[in-house]
């Protein structure tokens, strides 16, 4: 008969290492599974406002430009004006996993952010296209707007009441739809020239508000509340939240599908201005760019920048705007070969595609000085 000794039975300390090492590794394996609350962006498409795009008439895929324009003399542009966009997951959007996390902080064209700096919190996926929908909606018309104001065309600006704050001083006193007239007697137009005046007003004080209902005109007094502008300085309040309404001499139709959000405003706006004029202002290049555009010619910071320099590399830009407050995320990213120009205005913004056009854009401002290669 032969003896196997098959050594001592396990003692419990040893039972007990065993179990916690297939916990550790089972709690290891669920969390590389499980959701981060984490967005990545990357790249994501561009898209040239001067070309055209695939979209669906009638059930079915047809190729439209992108920037139409009737009821206007237009003429032929070469080159092309991309807008970039931002691919984004997390969220309601997409599940974004530990690896996924780790993949995008080692990649220098993509960034991990907290998923609430990017998605509102509680918004479902298609909230959230509905939101970026009509985001994209109202930057297109702020392009418009800003690119015949550049011109020198003339157009109609109302400025409608949208509803009124909390606790506002103007409740009972204006309706939604009417129409703001004058401030003190003054005329305004649009929401910026109404903040100029409100900056001079003590906040406090009285102002006499025009209005227009049903075709009525009228006179109102608010009492004004204080609230704060951009460089953290005071000013006088109304409590109104307003929007704008325009009516164009000549119809521009923007045909784009699957982007959201209102950062190609600037793009857009450079796009109606080259239909517009007899000058090819771009010789055949190709300048990328992004930029939110306000009716004044202001260019508004945007989010995803450095994706977005990463995207217009890959589909060929040398050129790149790039707003004059995005500059401290510019500085160190930018793709070898890139050369990006830093625009504040829309008036910038077209200087420098009409530079790069005449090949003399090497000196135009940048970010920093030794931001280019």
């Amino acid at each position: 008969m032969t003896v196997i000794d098959f050594g001592e039975p396990p003692s419990n300390r040893s039972r007990v290492l065993k179990v916690s090492c297939l916990i550790t590794a089972m709690c290891v394996m669920l969390t590389l599974v499980l959701p981060t609350g984490f967005a990545v962006r990357g790249p994501g498409p561009t898209e040239d406002t001067l070309g055209e795009q695939s979209v669906v008439v009638d059930g079915e895929k047809q190729l439209v430009p992108l920037v139409e324009i009737a009821n206007a003399d237009t003429y032929p542009a070469s080159g092309e004006l991309l807008l970039t966009t931002v691919s984004v997951g997390g969220g309601p959007v997409s599940d974004i996993y530990p690896l996924d996390v780790l993949e995008a902080w080692a990649s220098t064209r993509r960034t991990v952010i907290p998923q609430e700096a990017v998605f509102r919190q509680g918004f479902t996926r298609e909230q959230q296209q509905e939101e970026s929908a009509a985001e994209m909606a109202s930057s297109q018309e702020l392009a418009v707007a800003a690119a015949l104001k550049e011109l020198n065309v003339p157009f109609t600006s109302t400025l409608k009441v949208a509803g009124t704050t909390k606790d506002s001083p103007a409740v009972d006193l204006v309706e939604t739809g009417d129409v703001l007239t004058t401030l003190n007697g003054k005329d305004i137009t649009d929401h910026t020239q109404l903040l100029e005046l409100l900056s001079a007003i003590t906040p406090g004080a009285s102002v006499d508000l025009g209005i227009t209902r049903d075709g009525k005109a009228s006179t109102v007094t608010v009492t004004t509340t204080e609230a704060q502008n951009e460089d953290g300085t005071p000013r006088a309040a109304l409590g109104i939240l307003v929007t704008n309404s325009y009516e164009f001499p000549m119809d521009v139709t923007i045909q784009i599908e699957d982007i959201g959000g209102p950062s190609a405003g600037m793009m857009f706006a450079l796009a109606i201005i080259d239909l517009l004029t007899p000058a090819d202002e771009l010789a055949g290049h190709t300048v990328a760019g992004t930029g939110t555009m306000d009716a004044d010619g202001t260019v508004g910071p945007i989010g995803g920048i450095v994706q977005k320099m990463y995207g217009s590399s890959r589909d060929g830009a040398r050129w790149f705007l790039a707003p004059a407050d995005n500059c401290d995320e510019v500085v160190g990213n930018i793709p070898s070969g890139l050369r990006v120009i830093r625009v504040a205005t829309l008036s910038e913004a077209l200087a420098a595609i009409t530079a790069v056009g005449e090949d003399s854009a090497t000196d135009l401002p940048t970010c920093a000085s030794n931001t280019n290669p």
